[in-house]
């Protein structure tokens, strides 16, 4: 099973709560098939709106500190020794669920990152990406499946991890 840590970085935009529902709402099937056990919602102040959404859905908020990493602080309310890592917004496409499934069985103690495909990302970031996959990880970002212990360490990994793609992919509402 894993954790779902989704960070919300502007809670108080107005659909903030809407890409929220999105993203739970995909979710939704993950549990019901056994793979994603909790929820955790990461924000960096309180909002009445989101405590209402998490309350409903089970989920978890978390408050982190200011120039703190969002998946640090989810990974400490984490119940899961991996970590799925999303936006609010970010859906998972068809067929996620077999593919992460499959991977945390078959994954070898080295291994601690798995990278899903966004698509929606900019020239930049998939520049980036392409580096990393050559000199390895120092940080997550969204769209990574991550054993929880590398997270608890601190917002940069200890060393660079190396980056292994699983064919699944995230969508954005």
């Amino acid at each position: 099973m894993i954790s779902a840590l989704i960070s919300i970085t502007r809670p108080n935009d107005p659909e903030a709560i809407d890409r929220l529902a999105d993203t739970l709402g995909a979710l939704v099937a993950g549990v019901a098939a056994g793979l994603v056990g909790d929820a955790v919602i990461i924000v960096a102040g309180a909002n009445p709106a989101i405590e209402t959404v998490a309350e409903a859905t089970g989920a978890k908020v978390v408050l982190r500190g200011r120039g703190a990493s969002p998946w640090s602080a989810g990974a400490r309310a984490a119940r899961r020794d991996w970590v799925l890592c999303l936006e609010a917004g970010d859906v998972p496409a068809e067929g996620w669920i077999r593919l992460l499934d499959r991977f945390i069985g078959t994954a070898r103690p080295e291994v601690s990152l798995a990278r899903l495909r966004r698509p929606h990302t900019g020239l930049p970031s998939r520049l980036a990406a392409r580096g990393e996959s050559v000199i390895g990880v120092t940080a997550p970002r969204p769209g990574d499946l991550v054993r929880r212990d590398r997270l608890l360490s601190g917002p940069k990994f200890a060393r660079r991890l190396k980056v292994r793609r699983v064919p699944a992919r995230l969508e954005r509402s």
